[in-house]
């Protein structure tokens, strides 16, 4: 009995100090299955290739807009000169002034309207359009203010384009400009009508500023018809408004001088009547005092004198 009792004790005794031991161990082999293990990428060379050509014309394309940009600048700010230019006009100095402003209007079209075209010939244009539309707007202004002052008609699309083909390379596509660019510098096309307007106006050339007038009224009147059905006319809308502004304007000012040169062309009329009256009773009231032969004599005398019948 004595002996089965401390065999069983001896065995727990052992049990309990090996129990230690084997948790120790079970927590070590728990903790090296928990790490983590590197993992290696292995990126396949073809895909690698691909988001490269990717990244490169991303790249390409961003440096191309930031030209373009540039480009487009300078095309509106030498634009904006040749606008200047024309506004200088007067009676005097009429040939003189379109002359200049026809040899500026060539300047940017070989020096910056060609930069223009040489980044943009042979891509997708509207692609980019945001880039350059501003610079394009204005050109097309600028070139039909000109044409408009010369000759007195609007520069149509066709022309405009022609005029740039030479400065692209035949091998490719060339530059041309969208229907909706060129609508929306004609738009802006009318603002410095209206401005050309005031000012002839000022200078006395009335007849001038009634032609600007009918001009501009027939304008607005076809693209009120044109507008509407366009996909994209959100930017179109708001010229538009403005057109309709600048119509009045040209309108209110010819109507007001002719209504002020209407009155002033009355009261002489007006004076001349009363003058003319006033003549007749003197002549009349003089009349009555002279008789016979000093009447033939003092007519003979004023016919002499005034060579008046």
């Amino acid at each position: 009995m004595f002996c089965l009792r401390g065999c069983h004790k001896l065995i727990s005794s052992s049990l309990m100090a090996a129990k230690p031991n084997r948790l120790h161990q079970i927590a070590g082999a728990s903790l090296q299955g928990s790490a983590k293990k590197p993992r290696t990428l292995v990126i396949d060379s073809a895909m690698k290739e691909g988001f490269t050509k990717y990244a490169d014309y991303l790249n390409a394309l961003n440096d191309k807009r930031e030209r373009i940009v540039k480009a487009s600048r300078d095309v509106t700010i030498h634009s904006k000169k040749v606008i200047f230019q024309v506004h200088r006009i007067s009676r005097g100095n009429k040939e003189e002034v379109l002359a200049n402003a026809e040899n500026d209007l060539a300047n940017v079209t070989n020096q910056y309207m060609s930069k223009l075209v040489k980044e943009l010939q042979g891509t997708d244009f509207w692609k980019l359009r945001r880039a350059y539309t501003s610079g394009v707007q204005e050109y097309v202004e600028a070139a039909t203010l000109c044409n408009f002052c010369t000759a007195g008609t609007l520069l149509n699309l066709s022309e405009i384009n022609a005029s740039l083909l030479p400065l692209s390379d035949p091998s490719v596509e060339p530059l041309q400009i969208n229907v909706l660019d060129y609508l929306l510098g004609i738009a802006d096309l009318t603002g410095e009508l209206m401005r050309l307007a005031i000012s002839r106006i000022s200078d006395g050339e009335v007849d001038y500023a009634r032609k600007i007038c009918g001009f501009v009224r027939d304008i607005y009147r076809e693209l009120t018809l044109l507008v509407p059905i366009m996909e994209d006319n959100t930017e179109m809308k708001k010229k538009m408004e403005t057109m309709l502004q600048s119509v009045l304007k040209i309108e209110n000012a010819c109507y007001s001088v002719h209504t002020l040169n209407h009155e002033e062309e009355t009261l002489h009329k007006i004076d001349a009547e009363q003058v003319t009256s006033k003549k007749c009773r003197n002549r009349l009231h003089l009349m009555k005092f002279l008789t016979g032969k000093q009447l033939q004599n003092f007519l003979n005398f004023m016919c002499n004198l005034f060579s008046w019948h």
